[in-house]
């Protein structure tokens, strides 16, 4: 039932609208079966769990459970538990100067059952709405019970002039205050035991225990908490018997693919419109970046456990698109495109964002970003182009040679970090053995993507070990790979 609360300002007119108690879990649970009646997305803006976590989520709300999302950093925990907010009841009535959202209908505090003997249907009712409903506690090691649940407030009793007897002279803590919203915990295994200890009696019986009180508040909460499997070593664990309690555990993961991680690094990217109006990427480009991810979470240097965060490629797109803007201002162009060797500029966002292992360690934080963007081109290059094959008898011929063989005969090709997208495209265009590859292996391949076609070429044959690269101060330089040796550059 949906009531006017523009028109609702007492216990009177709510009894008179036909106003009936509904807890949180039954209002998520209503209004999920009726968004999965109509078809409509449930947690909409969230890519690649529409086949496995959120079925499972759905489940969970229906069956009225607390959850427990488990899994790595960057694994959107905590935006889903957020966008169940939007499940809930746009409005609800709350007596007026609660600290606990009491409900009209069934009080629970002390001030709201006092109100409500001295005014009966007089007694004012505000409305609270659903965006006012999400509560949300990073746990942390100094977390007290006192923060949680609630203690003795000694200035209150001296202020009021009351005993600490007197229950008025209860402060209450999140949990309480949080009555009749969802209640998020992040990291739980972070929260010290004996504070774990604490929820206990609010999951399994919904009452709070504050000192010596005789106590008993049935609060009506949503529990959602969130936490990284890592943490189970590195910080601490969820007690048994708290897990015990917690209906739902969920499992999360990250993008299956590139096209659902593209989604997600759009969306989320914080650009600023003058760069998207100045700077052209290609889908290749993108695609890239997002493989860099991928190859880090399997990478021999990174710690797996740890985990690499969708945060990761989101940061890196913004560096992206920043490489390209700055070199736009220095050079006075209104326009340019994203070119592979703008992604030296990507290697800041990365470093910060990945957990070394000790053989990560000795190559460095840059030195393994580095190797990743090379393992990203060498898994996309035989997307596009002929494999290269490890193992090559002597005198076979690769559809290579040609382009090789320039290499060989000439002192090197400079790629510029200033060059103006005129002089990119002269200086690329400059390898004609280059142009033909192009033209036979993807000869409908976008005009206006050509160019970074070719780079991925150059960068490929490097990370094949067919070709040299170089980086100075000024640029990139690629030779031939024997040549170099010889040469002992």
């Amino acid at each position: 039932m949906k009531l006017n609360h523009k028109e609702i300002s007492s216990l009177g007119a709510l009894k008179k609208a036909g106003y009936q108690t509904k807890s949180i879990k039954d209002e998520l649970r209503d209004n999920l079966r009726e968004k999965i009646k109509k078809g409509e997305d449930t947690f909409a803006g969230v890519w690649g769990y529409e086949d496995s976590v959120i079925p499972e989520l759905e489940r969970a709300i229906l069956s009225r459970h607390n959850i427990n999302l488990l899994g790595l950093r960057g694994q959107a925990k905590t935006r889903l538990a957020r966008l169940m907010v939007g499940l809930l009841d746009e409005w609800i009535p709350v007596i007026a100067g609660s600290e606990i959202n009491d409900d009209p209908l069934r009080p629970m505090s002390r001030y709201a059952k006092e109100l409500l003997n001295e005014k009966g249907d007089d007694t004012p009712i505000t409305w609270l709405h659903r965006d006012d409903r999400f509560y949300e506690k990073l746990a942390t090691p100094d977390v007290t019970v006192a923060d949680l649940i609630g203690d003795v407030d000694p200035i209150k009793a001296a202020n009021l002039k009351l005993s600490y007897a007197d229950d008025r002279v209860i402060h209450f803590g999140m949990i309480p205050r949080a009555n009749r919203c969802i209640f998020v915990i992040n990291e739980l295994p972070d929260l010290q035991a004996r504070i774990q200890v604490s929820l206990f009696n609010i999951l399994q019986e919904g009452d709070i225990q504050i000192r010596g009180f005789k106590l008993r508040l049935p609060l009506d909460l949503q529990f959602v908490f969130t936490a990284n499997p890592e943490d189970y070593t590195n910080r601490g664990s969820i007690v048994t018997p708290l897990k015990d309690r917690i209906g739902s555990q969920i499992l999360t993961h990250y993008p299956d693919d590139i096209e659902t991680a593209r989604k997600i690094t759009e969306q989320e990217s914080n650009l600023d419109t003058r760069q998207t109006d100045a700077v052209y990427v290609p889908d290749l480009a993108k695609d890239l970046l997002e493989q860099i991810s991928f190859e880090a979470r399997k990478s021999e240097y990174v710690d797996a456990k740890s985990g690499v965060s969708a945060r990761t490629s989101i940061t890196a797109f913004e560096n992206l698109l920043s490489t390209a803007e700055r070199r736009a201002l220095l050079t006075g162009a209104d326009h340019t495109m994203i070119r592979l060797s703008d992604f030296l500029g990507v290697i800041p966002a990365i470093t910060g964002k990945i957990e070394l292992v000790y053989e990560g360690e000795q190559e460095g934080a840059d030195g393994v970003a580095a190797i990743l963007i090379d393992d990203a081109v060498k898994s996309l290059f035989p997307l596009y182009f002929p494999k290269i094959n490890k193992l090559e008898k002597k005198d076979a011929e690769t559809p290579y040679d040609e382009l090789l063989h320039w290499f060989f005969q000439g002192q090197g090709f400079e790629l510029l970090d200033d060059f103006t997208d005129e002089e990119y495209q002269r200086a690329l265009d400059s390898i004609p053995q280059l142009n033909r590859l192009i033209t036979e292996h993807q000869p409908e391949w976008p005009e206006r993507d050509v160019y970074f076609l070719k780079e991925l070429v150059l960068w490929g044959l490097v990370a094949h070990k067919k070709l040299s690269k170089n980086r100075f101060s000024e640029g990139y330089q690629f030779k031939d790979l024997y040549g170099s040796f010889i040469s002992g550059l």
